[in-house]
């Protein structure tokens, strides 16, 4: 008998209606006293570098939480040529990984509200952060959390992928 596979659930922190969703799930894992693990960032090209990354959170705590910047944040922060997938595209992509428990899309520049709302047991970032930098750390810090850096699997990238797309099919 084969398993049914389903997605992780995904919500728009813009919406009133979900975030009362977000904060009944966030209630249920307290109320079972499992660790919430977040990171975030913009997953624009899924590569082995953010899968590794990603298992790797979740191993940190009982549910990972992905912020997923919204579409405008992105091209706030990279330029007008990015994101390469939207924002839904994207946040499907993560709710598929076996170490998503739940996606959340973010319009801020930073998840700091998204933070603030969740206070996740476990503030994971890349180690190109220094903790002392990660968004959040006081709010997860000052209610008994850990903020902690996870390294990165040196030459992989977006930026490396999207310039290796280039070069190898401008030609």
């Amino acid at each position: 008998m084969s398993q049914q596979i389903t997605f992780a659930p995904i919500f728009t922190f813009r919406h009133a209606h979900e975030q009362e969703q977000l904060r009944a799930w966030r209630k249920a894992l307290r109320d079972e006293h499992k660790n919430l693990v977040f990171t975030n960032g913009v997953f624009d090209i899924l590569h082995h570098g953010h899968v590794s990354y990603l298992k790797e959170a979740r191993n940190l705590g009982d549910a990972l939480v992905i912020g997923c910047n919204a579409d405008a944040s992105v091209r706030r922060l990279k330029g007008e040529k990015r994101p390469l997938q939207s924002e839904g595209d994207r946040a499907h992509i993560l709710a598929a990984l076996k170490a998503t428990d739940c996606v959340v899309i973010f319009d801020d520049d930073t998840p700091l509200s998204l933070v603030e709302f969740l206070v996740p047991d476990v503030l994971v970032k890349g180690a190109d952060w220094s903790v002392e930098h990660v968004v959040g750390r006081d709010v997860v810090e000052r209610h008994g959390g850990k903020v902690l850096t996870i390294p990165f699997i040196e030459g992989r990238s977006t930026t490396g992928v999207v310039e290796k797309v280039i070069e190898r099919y401008s030609k």
